[in-house]
């Protein structure tokens, strides 16, 4: 065993999680009070960005260059800023800005710690409930205050009883892919929209089985797959392949309800 190895994965964790906890008070100091919005698409659309957002990425990357100056940082507002290898950390500041900035508390900051470009350790905070989703791809986990419990997704196997979600129908921009969800939707128990990263987590802890997104980045995704992994489920871009960024995202409670989705995305019948 590589204990030396062991003991960095430990010292990453610890690091993550405290990172984010700090950060976390940068964020509750914008939320639900005025702030200050810019648009990224400058007319094309609206991409909302905000102080909050600028202002937790700068911490969370100034806790990371104090601690680890060797590692390599790659976050929404502020890009890469070193080559794409060995340990890199992953930052979306506010996912899910849209309901931070309308005062609903489903967005989360994101932190994720990728080796040589694949996601090893990943957290999602949620300050505000006082929640924070960690995962290392075998174990998931959810604390609040001084509780800590296991993440454990659900058992459902077929899309007749299964829960998805979705963020936004605007979010499939490609010719058709829109199509595609409401295709696989109308096969599904119970079909939602909203949730941003939210969705994910609780994918993780067993309440929703599907999550079908389109349009990510890489950090959107990215720090989210060690949850979802750690907690059993799958998660995977809509040709069944490893993710090694962002685009088509669809993650599932079971191999076999990630089968049968993926079937219908592809336009395969099913019974």
């Amino acid at each position: 065993m590589d204990t030396s190895r062991n003991d960095d994965i430990e010292a990453f964790t610890a690091f993550g999680r405290a990172a984010l906890l700090e950060a976390g008070a940068v964020a509750l100091a914008h939320f639900r009070r005025p702030l200050v919005i810019d648009d990224k698409d400058r007319g094309a659309g609206f991409d909302p960005v905000t102080e909050a957002d600028r202002a937790v990425e700068a911490r969370l990357r100034e806790s990371i260059s104090a601690r680890f100056p060797e590692h390599a940082v790659t976050g929404e507002e502020h890009g890469a800023d070193a080559p794409a290898e060995g340990w890199r950390w992953m930052i979306d500041p506010i996912d899910g800005t849209r309901a931070f900035i309308t005062g609903v508390p489903l967005w989360g900051m994101l932190l994720g710690l990728l080796e040589h470009g694949r996601p090893r350790l990943g957290w999602m905070y949620q300050p505000y409930l006082g929640e924070l989703f960690g995962g290392d791809g075998h174990h998931a986990w959810l604390e609040r205050g001084d509780a800590r419990r296991p993440l454990v997704v659900s058992r459902i196997e077929r899309l007749a009883d299964a829960c998805v979600y979705t963020t936004h129908p605007e979010q499939f921009a490609e010719p058709g892919e829109f199509d595609r969800y409401a295709r696989l939707a109308a096969h599904c128990r119970l079909n939602r929209y909203g949730g941003d990263c939210y969705s994910y987590c609780m994918l993780a802890a067993g309440h929703v089985d599907l999550v079908v997104e389109s349009g990510l980045q890489a950090y959107d995704i990215l720090p989210l797959v060690p949850v979802i992994e750690g907690a059993g489920g799958v998660v995977t871009d809509w040709a069944g392949r490893a993710l090694d960024g962002g685009g088509q995202v669809i993650a599932a409670a079971t191999p076999e309800l990630h089968r049968a989705a993926l079937a219908v995305l592809a336009g395969e019948h099913v019974g």
